[in-house]
């Protein structure tokens, strides 16, 4: 594949979220799930409101930019609300997330190019980023969580630039920025960050251990990702440490001139105590409590708004409880559920990795009792070890965590499955059995007529009951 043919996969790509994401983005003319704290407090800023925020101010930030800047764009100005505070039509506070959201998938293709220098490989990963439900509703609403993956994907894309510059100053510090700004949208963005000193540590200790290998050549892997040795403590501090610290104070500013009954250090006291005393991890709780180990196999999704009408001409919300199952006949459900199959194969496709990794790292030492590492390691083994690491520094976090939590703060983690399993269907489509390149075409295509299956609840459309429980296959999904 030539370049042009994937700048334009890239663009077909943008074009498809771009459609998805702002097709009727002003349907529900209310607040849906946690837009009654985002979206508000996003506008708190422009009518100078004092509010605590429970969370760092950023997405709040782009948020209200968000509204300020959809003033002079007339788009969507018949449907408004005084919701937040203001006049507003909802297209006004989503259209950012909208279109952050769009860019997403282009992000995912251009971080896993640059780390495998694959073109097909790279077009899938953002094909099926694409194609999933949870950060398609996600980024059709005034929330936060899309940031925290955006910008920590971007601080790792910069990185993989930076690697393969003689001078790679200027991009490690925009990668500095983007890990900042990832953690000013929510604490858990230092993840992504963490994943970098991890992969570090770990090229670091790989390097060593190859050393001790006198029985086999090195071998010449093209990704920037082997180059991660050459930052030394001081740069990884500076720009990977301060420069992120930094960045997330600032983004403090505005909210502490805003809110002035707390500083810089209280805030972080009071937002703290805050989240300790949210609760244990159950129903009791909250309806939708789903503990880490539900995300991976979509156990607990959750729904962010339900409504049901007699007909399908009744002007939405219809705000009172819903109507009697059997009075029903139009079902509006916009469900925060990932991609089913997408999300099945994605983990079994990481499980894959976490396996390959194990025998062409861990194996050679049992096998020959003494420690070392093979010297002629793959790219495929180097991708594995990005993919892996990412992905368990982003979900264990989680283990230790005893209040609520929910389906959404998977997202993190999950995104980096889906890279796994386009690593896994463009090696299947690498194969010269037929058979095996069958399998990749048939993934792709269950993975593509879910998303499509799915798709009214992903966008609120309307829906019958019976089509509603046939997508609802678990009890628990509803």
């Amino acid at each position: 594949m030539d370049k042009n043919s994937f700048r334009l996969g890239i663009l077909g790509i943008f074009i498809v979220s771009l459609f998805l994401r702002f097709w009727q983005l002003n349907k529900f003319n209310t607040l849906v799930f946690d837009e009654v704290y985002f979206a508000k407090f996003g506008n708190n800023y422009l009518t100078h409101t004092p509010f605590f925020n429970v969370h760092p101010p950023l997405s709040q930030y782009l948020i209200g930019l968000g509204i300020w800047l959809s003033k002079y764009i007339p788009i969507a100005k018949d449907n408004i609300n005084s919701l937040t505070g203001s006049l507003l039509s909802p297209w006004n506070y989503r259209w950012v997330n909208a279109l952050t959201g769009s860019l997403i998938p282009v992000i995912v293709t251009l971080l896993t190019y640059q780390l495998s220098y694959r073109h097909r490989f790279a077009l899938l990963a953002g094909v099926f980023t694409a194609y999933d439900g949870l950060f398609l509703v996600e980024s059709r609403y005034a929330l936060s969580n899309i940031y925290i993956v955006i910008f920590g994907l971007l601080g790792q894309w910069l990185l993989l630039l930076a690697l393969e510059k003689q001078k790679p100053w200027f991009w490690l510090t925009l990668s500095g920025i983007c890990f900042g700004a990832s953690v000013a949208t929510k604490w858990n963005g230092l993840s992504f960050l963490c994943a970098v000193y991890a992969l570090w540590i770990a090229t670091w200790i790989i390097k060593w251990l190859q050393s001790l290998d006198i029985t086999s050549q090195g071998a010449t892997i093209t990704t920037p990702l082997k180059n991660i040795t050459q930052l030394n403590i001081w740069q990884m501090c500076s720009y990977l440490g301060i420069i992120p610290a930094v960045v997330y104070s600032l983004i403090w500013i505005p909210h502490l001139q805003l809110d002035k009954r707390y500083g810089f250090i209280e805030v972080h006291q009071q937002i703290l105590q805050f989240h300790l005393k949210l609760g244990g991890n159950s129903p009791s709780i909250h309806p939708y409590c789903a503990a880490w180990y539900k995300w991976p196999l979509l156990t607990r999704p959750m729904a962010y708004y339900y409504e049901t009408t007699q007909s399908i001409q009744e002007v939405l919300p219809v705000f009172g409880p819903p109507l009697p199952s059997n009075a029903a006949k139009i079902v509006y459900d916009v469900h925060a559920i990932g991609n089913p199959f997408l999300w099945w194969f994605g983990l079994a496709a990481m499980i894959f990795l976490m396996g390959m990794l194990i025998n062409q790292i861990i194996m050679p030492s049992i096998t020959r009792k003494r420690l070392f590492i093979p010297r002629n390691l793959t790219l495929d083994t180097w991708i594995g070890l990005f993919l892996v690491i990412n992905y368990a520094a982003n979900l264990l976090p989680w283990v230790k965590v005893t209040r609520c939590v929910f389906i959404y703060h998977y997202m993190c983690a999950v995104i980096f499955t889906f890279i796994a399993i386009a690593w896994f269907v463009d090696q299947c489509l690498l194969s010269y059995q037929r058979s095996i390149r069958a399998v990749g075409v048939t993934i792709t295509f269950i993975i593509t007529a879910a998303f499509v299956f799915w798709m009214p609840i992903y966008l609120g459309l309307p829906l019958s009951p019976h089509d509603y429980r046939m997508r609802m296959w678990f009890n628990s999904w509803i």
